[in-house]
């Protein structure tokens, strides 16, 4: 697939990582997991829409794709829930 969605796929990985690495960052600094849960949903986000390169029609509604980004938002829900209510 070397056409303009495999392109704009690629700038999307690559903004996916550089947010994860943006918390990865503050998280480094001030050790507070939500930082660290942020930084992770953004890398398994980056790494989800890899494979869609190599998908003859790539889909954002692939259930796969769904099932990858639930739980990453499950991991940043976990961590806000921890946040709020102890350690």
């Amino acid at each position: 697939m070397l056409t303009l969605e495999a392109y704009l796929l690629g700038v999307l990985t690559a903004m996916f990582l550089g947010a994860g690495v943006y918390f990865l960052r503050f998280w480094r600094e001030t050790r507070d997991s939500l930082f660290l849960a942020f930084a992770g949903f953004f890398g398994i986000e980056a790494l989800s829409s890899i494979p869609l390169l190599f998908v003859a029609r790539p889909s954002e509604g692939l259930p796969w794709v769904f099932w990858i980004r639930l739980l990453a938002s499950l991991l940043i829900l976990g961590a806000i829930l921890k946040k709020n209510y102890g350690e």
